[in-house]
């Protein structure tokens, strides 16, 4: 062989090699998201699960890619953007809140699902138990139906003079009539008459907020629900307008100037749920994986969105709080 073609065929092979070898090298995994609200609504629990991937060692753009599909307060489109990531073969679905949790199961059977919802995943089928959920779901429920009655408490405390206390849900959520259930007991022990106030779209606040320049409220209790994790900016807007003194669900809306609210920590649920993502891609079975349930539940207060209401925080509930935002 003369010298010349020589060196082409190993100039040619050497251009193989890495082909091949990337050939052989193992593909990057893929997860899908699936939530019925919106990446702005979601961005700092988003954050949170890179953050737990990141602590098994997945890093999305690195070694992980992350498909996302965003319902955007309409369920009705959950069914199919679930099947559209299990046409895309994705090996975790991550689903967020009880709708697209069920989506997912509804629309496989294989493909391990990582939940994380307010609602008991054993009554909505989405688990056999919580120490061995037995199919390919498991995730992270931080069971709300209890709260919104500590939530009175706590709104009562800070105004103890008001004698009607609203409460804003929405119809459409799983647990509604639990959740106004144990408000209203709560009520009773107190000594407060409840007003409910229905919301199942945007569009529903508008009459939310003609009944309550109607007939004002001393206080409003949020009731957690997706809706209104993505229009948290609008009602706390809602709340300023009416210079209603009210107690969210989570932190994020304190931090939008809500002023105060009570539950799990979203960012940690999500974080936990990314540890998950990242067990099941190293090979656990979500059968085998409990599910969680949150050991905290954190008070937040907002001090400047009192001061602009004309309300002095009882010292007391400032003690309590895990975090005062000045």
């Amino acid at each position: 062989m003369r010298r010349r073609e020589f060196i082409a065929l190993l100039g040619g092979a050497a251009a193989a090699w890495p082909l091949a070898a990337r050939a052989q090298q193992p593909s990057m995994p893929v997860i899908g998201f699936l939530s019925p609200t919106s990446p702005e609504a979601m961005a700092q629990m988003v954050a949170a699960l890179r953050h737990g991937l990141s602590e098994t060692g997945y890093v999305e753009g690195r070694n992980l890619q992350i498909q996302y599909r965003w319902a955007r307060s309409d369920n009705d489109r959950l069914p199919a953007l679930a099947a559209d990531l299990v046409h895309h073969q994705v090996a975790v679905i991550v689903a967020s809140f009880i709708r697209a949790s069920l989506a997912a199961k509804a629309a496989t059977s294989t493909i391990p699902i990582v939940f994380t919802t307010a609602n008991d995943p054993i009554q909505f089928g989405l688990v056999a138990s919580l120490n061995r959920p037995g199919g390919n779901a498991t995730g992270i429920s931080f069971l709300t139906a209890a709260l919104g009655e500590k939530r009175l408490e706590l709104v009562h405390e800070l105004v103890p003079a008001t004698t009607v206390v609203a409460v804003l849900v929405n119809p459409n959520n799983a647990n509604a009539e639990i959740n106004v259930g144990n408000v209203k007991a709560a009520a009773r022990t107190v000594g407060v008459r409840i007003e409910v106030l229905n919301a199942a779209s945007e569009r529903d606040l508008e009459g939310v907020s003609v009944i309550l320049a109607q007939r004002p409220a001393g206080a409003l209790v949020i009731l957690n629900d997706p809706l209104f994790t993505d229009l948290r900016t609008q009602i706390v807007a809602l709340t300023a307008r009416h210079r209603v003194p009210a107690i969210y669900g989570a932190r994020e809306s304190v931090e939008a100037g809500g002023l105060m609210s009570y539950g799990a920590n979203n960012a940690d649920v999500f974080r936990q749920a990314g540890i998950y993502v990242g067990k099941v891609l190293n090979g656990a079975k979500p059968a085998d994986l409990p599910v969680l349930l949150p050991t905290r539940f954190e008070l937040v207060i907002n001090l400047k969105t009192a001061k602009a209401l004309g309300l002095t925080v009882p010292p007391t509930l400032i003690a309590r709080a895990d975090e005062v935002i000045e």
